[in-house]
């Protein structure tokens, strides 16, 4: 169902991002030293291919193979290599481990109930020793978004810390909701949390 679902969300249109990276990636990870980069739901490649263009070595992972082709071509096209890989990350996970793992506006309207919880705890088990996990995501519906379903829950930053159960070796470098606008959509407060593995 989710394949399905995302399979269907990317083949309706040519182009769904803009291609550039996420403005809350840039901001938390512009300072940082490249590595290694695992980004979770990397959609048509955008983030990835902007942590490649900076040197680093990154692996990318979308359950849509529609968006992974394209991401593929676009990397192509910057010049740049990324790992892409397919998971429906609920089932299988990409091995390794890594000084960056990025989730950024990881939703989905068709998940399970725990299983975003679920996936973001497999992300932190795989933060290199003084790496960082990074975790963005919508802290609600934007100012013109009128026509919603009411029953949508966006996780607090308090509610992802207290998911994940992260030991004492874990510091919690930004904890911020940070309000933007959005062309077309008013304002929207989003959630940021990065977190280092001691």
């Amino acid at each position: 169902m989710t394949e399905a679902f995302w399979e269907d969300f990317y083949r309706d249109r040519d182009q769904v991002w803009t291609g550039k990276p996420n403005e809350l990636l840039v901001r938390e990870v512009a300072a940082l030293e490249p590595g290694t980069a695992l980004d979770l739901g990397c959609g048509e490649g955008g983030d990835a291919i902007w942590l490649a263009s900076l040197g680093w070595q990154v692996t990318a992972v979308d359950v849509s193979s529609v968006a992974l082709e394209r991401a593929a071509r676009r990397a192509s096209e910057a010049g740049v290599t990324v790992d892409w890989q397919q998971h429906d990350l609920s089932v299988s996970f990409p091995s390794g481990s890594y000084s960056l793992v990025s989730a950024q506006f990881f939703h989905s309207p068709v998940e399970v109930d725990g299983e975003r919880d679920s996936v973001l705890r497999k992300a932190a088990a795989v933060v290199a020793p003084g790496g960082v996990l990074l975790i963005a995501g919508h802290a609600g519906w934007a100012s013109h978004q009128h026509d919603h379903p009411a029953d949508v829950h966006f996780p607090t930053t308090a509610e992802v810390l207290a998911a994940l159960d992260l030991g004492p070796e874990w510091v919690v470098e930004a904890d911020e909701v940070i309000t933007r606008e959005v062309p077309e959509l008013g304002t929207r407060a989003d959630n940021v949390l990065r977190i280092r593995r001691g």
